[in-house]
């Protein structure tokens, strides 16, 4: 049986009583239930700390949206990653799209957040993902190939089976167009082949999420593909009943 991961992004959404309210919502939700997947939650910074107290004593799992790489320093309006760690954060992720694009950050700096990330013992969620104009070009297999052989350099073999990749077509984010399965598959089928390239056999443990307008009615079709395994989900996991028929979904795949 495969490995999954249901992560969602809630990025610059909900104040931290709303952030509690949806928490506690999904807790109820998935009470007295076998839940097959791992569930991790990333909150805005402001509310991780009231989530966290919500989540004690639960098998779910929490994270941040961003980092910066240094410890820290005069880096006005940054939060560092032992900050996180000690509101005790699990997972960061590193290199979003919407990063990448609003905020200029570049392979370089996605590899030393994916570094300090690595080093400070957390995992982080590395996402990589092409543009409308680079499919258009036929250029989906450089742009990954890129991300992936910069985003992940000088990365000790052995942190590899820490390390989780979110493929993000930039163009099905938010959007409300997912990839097609045949898109998705083959995408996550190089992704799987570059990781053992770059980083080894240990790589093939690596567990890699699609991410770009998951939906309680497509998540079937995507999480039943070989080499997905989970998902990054944004809008869909704001309302409670449509997360919890996403990680249902996933339950019966892994059944």
């Amino acid at each position: 049986m495969k490995k999954m991961l249901i992560a969602c992004n809630w990025k610059m959404n909900l104040t931290t009583s709303e952030s509690v309210a949806l928490v506690q919502s999904i807790i109820e939700g998935i009470k007295n239930k076998k839940i097959s997947p791992d569930i991790l939650v990333c909150p805005p910074f402001t509310s991780i700390d009231a989530v966290s107290k919500v989540l004690k004593g639960t098998k779910i799992f929490y994270g941040a949206q961003n980092c910066h790489f240094e410890s820290k320093g005069a880096v006005t309006g940054e939060i560092s990653i032992p900050m996180l760690k000690e509101l005790g954060c699990r997972y960061i992720i590193i290199g979003h799209s919407e990063r990448r694009t609003y905020f200029f950050e570049n392979d370089e700096l996605v590899n030393k957040k994916a570094r300090a990330v690595l080093a400070s013992g957390l995992i982080p969620i590395i996402c990589i993902g092409e543009s409308l104009r680079e499919r258009e070009e036929n250029r989906t297999f450089d742009v990954l190939k890129r991300q992936i052989e910069i985003g992940l350099s000088r990365i000790e073999p052995e942190y590899c089976v820490q390390i989780v990749i979110a493929y993000e077509p930039v163009w099905a984010i938010g959007t409300g167009v997912s990839a097609e399965p045949e898109q998705i598959q083959e995408a996550h089928s190089y992704i799987k082949k570059e990781l053992i390239r770059v980083l080894g056999k240990r790589a093939s443990s690596i567990i890699v999420l699609y991410g770009g307008s998951v939906t309680d009615e497509n998540a079937q079709s995507i999480l039943e593909l070989k080499d997905v395994h989970g998902g990054l989900i944004g809008g869909a996991s704001l309302k409670s009943d449509i997360f919890l028929s996403i990680i249902e979904t996933a339950n019966l795949v892994l059944a």
